[in-house]
C-alpha cells in the first residue's frame, strides 16, 4: 500500500505539479527604451506583452519575483463568459443594454485567449466544458429561473436543470441549476509560461527579479525606475491586478479578498463514477460562492470560503483550518469522497470591485500610465480582455465598449 500523500499546505498545485525547468527571464539592468512598458508578469501582464509585440509595438515586460508565479498561479482558472454579478444584479446598475454588451464581450474575450492559446500551440491543458452555477435552496431557484429568462431574453445562451438534471449531470442533489455551454478551464501556469514565451518570440523584452521603485509620468512619457535599470517609455501598462503601494489612491475603489482552494489526492475511475461530476465547471450561489472543477490527473479542485484579506500571525494554521472546512463541504456534496484527504490547499488574493467588473484605462492622476486592474474571480477571462482593451488604446483603436470600463464609469 502507498503511503498516503501529505496535506501540502502553501503549495499550489500547479506549480508543485510542473514538469521540466520552467523558461528563465534576467534581470533589468542599465538603461533601456521602449514604446510600451508592462508592469506586472503574470496572466493579465504576459497576455499584454504578447498582444502588443503581435501589433507591431516595442515592449518590456518587468516582474518583481518570477513569471506566472503570483496570483496567477494561485487561481483555479476557470475562464468563465459570466461576470461574477448575475445578470439581473448588472443590470439594476447599468440597464438591460449595457450588461448585454458587457455578457457578450466577455464572452468574446473567452474565446480570443482560448483562440490565442490554440493558434500558438501553447500546452496548456485547455479544455472548453460547460460551467453549471447551481443552488441547493428551493427559494433561490426561483430567483436562479428568472436569471436564466434575463439572459436568454438578451441572447445569452443557457439550460435550465432541474434537481432531477443537476443530480445527473454533477452528482450533487440540490434544487436547480443552469448550464452554460462554452467555458473552458486551463493549467493557469502553463498557460502564463507559454504566452511569456511566445512574447519574447515576438520581440518582446522579458525581464524577472525587478521591482519597480517608482513611476514618473509626464506629458510625452513615463520613466520606471527600478533597483538597478531605468526605463523610458511612452506608456507604462500597470497589470499587477490591484492597487500597489505606489497607487495608493487607488486603493479605496478594491476590496481586497483572499480565496482558499484545496487539490485532492487523484480520484479512482469507480469512485469518480459513484460521484456522478462529469466533464463541467461548478460554481454556487452561496455568498461567498464555491467552486470546482477537474484537473487532467482526475484531481477534484474546490475553492471558497472568501474573505476580506485577512492578517493572521499563524497563516499556516489559519489555511490548515480553511482546508478542513473546505474538505468537509466537498464531502457534503460528494459523499462517496468521504475518507479521501486533500493533498494541497493554498490561498489566493485577488481584488474585487464594487460592480464585479475590471478598472481599465487612464486615470487623471497617473499621466500616460494605463491600468489593468480589478479582476474578481473572473481573472483569466477580463486578464484577456483588458489586454486586448489596452492593445486598441496603445494602437489608437480604441472604442467605446472599451471606454466604459474606465475609473469613471462608476460616475455615469
Amino acid at each position: 500500500m502507498s503511503p498516503i500523500p501529505k496535506l501540502r499546505i502553501g503549495t499550489s498545485y500547479w506549480l508543485d505539479q510542473y514538469k521540466g525547468r520552467p523558461p528563465r527571464f534576467p534581470a533589468m539592468h542599465g538603461r533601456h527604451e521602449a514604446e510600451v512598458v508592462v508592469i506586472g508578469g503574470g496572466i493579465t501582464g504576459c497576455l499584454t506583452a504578447h498582444l502588443l509585440t503581435r501589433a507591431g509595438i516595442r515592449v518590456i515586460l518587468v516582474e518583481a519575483q518570477r513569471i506566472g508565479r503570483g496570483s496567477t498561479a494561485a487561481s483555479t482558472a476557470l475562464i468563465m463568459q459570466e461576470p461574477d454579478v448575475d445578470f439581473r444584479d448588472l443590470s439594476k446598475r447599468y440597464g438591460e443594454a449595457r450588461s448585454r454588451r458587457v455578457w457578450l464581450q466577455s464572452r468574446r474575450s473567452l474565446r480570443g485567449f482560448v483562440t490565442l492559446l490554440r493558434q500558438n500551440r501553447i500546452d496548456a491543458s485547455l479544455e472548453v466544458i460547460p460551467s453549471v452555477y447551481w443552488t441547493s435552496d428551493a427559494s433561490t431557484a426561483v430567483d436562479l429561473k428568472r436569471e436564466l429568462s434575463r439572459r436568454r431574453h438578451a441572447g445569452i445562451q443557457g439550460t435550465w436543470l432541474s434537481a432531477a438534471a443537476l443530480l445527473r449531470t454533477t452528482g450533487i442533489r440540490g434544487a436547480a441549476g443552469i448550464l452554460t455551454p462554452g467555458n473552458a478551464q486551463v493549467n493557469p501556469y502553463k498557460a502564463c509560461l507559454g504566452v511569456a514565451s511566445r512574447a519574447r518570440s515576438a520581440g518582446a523584452r522579458l525581464f524577472e527579479h525587478s521591482p519597480v521603485k517608482r513611476i514618473s509620468g509626464g506629458r510625452t512619457g513615463v520613466r520606471i525606475s527600478l533597483e538597478d535599470g531605468e526605463v523610458h517609455a511612452s506608456w507604462a501598462i500597470v497589470a499587477t491586478g490591484y492597487a500597489t503601494a505606489e497607487f495608493r489612491p487607488l486603493a479605496g475603489r478594491f476590496r481586497m479578498t483572499n480565496t482558499y482552494v484545496i487539490a485532492t489526492t487523484p480520484i479512482s475511475a469507480p469512485t469518480k463514477r459513484r460521484m456522478g461530476l462529469g466533464p463541467v465547471m461548478l460554481w454556487d450561489t452561496s455568498d461567498p460562492y464555491h467552486y470546482a472543477r477537474w484537473t487532467p490527473d482526475r484531481r477534484l479542485l474546490l475553492g471558497g470560503e472568501d474573505e476580506p484579506r485577512t492578517r493572521v500571525r499563524n497563516r499556516r494554521e489559519w489555511l490548515k483550518n480553511h482546508a478542513s472546512s473546505l474538505s468537509s463541504h466537498l464531502v457534503s456534496l460528494f459523499p462517496a469522497l468521504d475518507g479521501i484527504k486533500p493533498q494541497y490547499a493554498w490561498e489566493g488574493l485577488f481584488a474585487t470591485t464594487p460592480d464585479g467588473l475590471p478598472y481599465v484605462g487612464t486615470h487623471r492622476r497617473y499621466p500616460r500610465q494605463l491600468f489593468a486592474l480589478g479582476y474578481g474571480g473572473n481573472g483569466m477571462t477580463f486578464g484577456y480582455m483588458a489586454a486586448d482593451i489596452l492593445r486598441r488604446y496603445v494602437t489608437g483603436k480604441e472604442t467605446e465598449e472599451d471606454r466604459f470600463y474606465g475609473f469613471g464609469r462608476n460616475r455615469r
